[in-house]
């Protein structure tokens, strides 16, 4: 297919041949990142981020951020994003309908759960908002626009791994900064790593917390049927992950060698890219474990922090809201996302 920049990519929309991409060594991120390579759009992430990475480089930087989201440290955070959900739905409830579940729920509870994973000041939470969401546009805004954000992001995040050396604490970034000061990553490591865990995280939580919720507004019988059955929340939140993902393609791959995949071969040199949103719903794998997060070396890590907090949103939204649905009277009572990476809504009103 031609993308947004003019390159020809190869798009996998098969389940098996997308796991294979996903999973096989034959097709590179870090020469995804080349300055002479075919790519699917020109917001890139920096060649020393995690995501950029093959092999042992990749594992040793995964390795530092794996342990924050084992199922005992998701565990933990729990009653966190619980008081954050309480929070932010008991305003809207004060506030009374309509309400906008992106801008009063979606936006912010994703944005407090990272503060509180990263070890950032809750006042420090709206600083980042406008600069992740140009660095996640595809189409609006120059590269210049999107170059300045960034230094701004770095600047912060540079300050903050500095306030967390002199005051440690129980989270991520000082068990990064941690790592730095035992040689497991570089300073410019470290601080691509602080990005990339905030702006992925992010958008792509608050897009499916979004996506979630519209869905489920979307089909009464649905609601319902989980408002009397709560126990089948999880299952629910997996087939919500699997049919509405707020990532909907890959990272683009560069095939290092020539490889036959399906009834082409892809030449080494050219791109492949993995379309999520279709491989999920390939009839042929639908007893197959969905692709939202990815799948192989580069699986999503947050995932489990991921399905936390959209378990908890859901089941907070189904116990105080026996009647949501959407709104009716306002004609721009949905916006959606435009010339982003990630899918999501930007308004989502409703009423009860």
């Amino acid at each position: 297919m031609r993308a947004p920049t003019g390159d020809d990519v190869w798009l996998v929309r098969d389940h098996a041949l997308g796991r294979l991409v996903l999973s096989d060594d034959r097709f590179s991120r870090a020469a995804a990142v080349g300055a002479r390579v075919p790519k699917l759009v020109d917001v890139q992430p920096a060649p020393q981020s995690m995501v950029s990475m093959d092999g042992p480089d990749h594992a040793r930087l995964r390795r530092v951020v794996t342990g924050a989201f084992t199922g005992r440290r998701v565990a933990l955070l729990g009653p966190s994003v619980e008081r954050l959900a309480d929070d932010h739905i008991g305003r809207l409830i004060a506030a009374g309908p309509p309400a906008d579940l992106s801008e009063g729920l979606a936006l912010p509870l994703s944005r407090g759960v990272l503060c509180s994973l990263l070890g950032i000041p809750p006042q420090d939470s709206d600083c980042f908002r406008d600069h992740v969401e140009v660095l996640f546009d595809s189409t609006h805004g120059t590269r210049k626009e999107r170059a300045r954000h960034r230094v701004r992001l770095v600047s912060y995040m540079t300050g903050l791994i500095e306030r967390r050396r002199r005051e440690p604490g129980d989270d991520l970034l000082t068990a990064m900064v941690r790592a730095h000061d035992e040689a497991r990553l570089s300073r410019a490591e470290l601080i691509t790593m602080g990005l990339t865990l905030l702006t992925a995280g992010y958008e792509t939580t608050a897009g499916q917390i979004s996506l979630s919720a519209f869905a489920l507004v979307s089909d009464p019988i649905a609601y319902q049927q989980l408002r009397r059955r709560p126990e089948l929340l999880p299952s629910a939140v997996e087939e919500l992950l699997r049919l509405t993902p707020s990532t909907p393609v890959s990272l683009t791959r560069v095939a290092t060698q020539p490889v036959r995949l399906g009834g082409v071969t892809v030449a080494a040199g050219e791109a492949v890219v993995v379309s999520l949103i279709h491989g999920n719903r390939d009839e042929k794998s639908r007893s197959a474990s969905h692709l939202t997060f990815g799948h192989g070396p580069h699986r999503c890590p947050g995932a489990p922090l991921a399905r936390l907090q959209l378990q908890i949103v859901l089941a907070r939204l189904l116990r105080h809201f026996p009647t949501l649905r959407l709104a009716n009277g306002p004609p721009d009572a949905l916006a959606w996302k435009e010339g982003l990476i990630t899918r999501g809504l930007t308004r989502l009103l409703v009423e009860w």
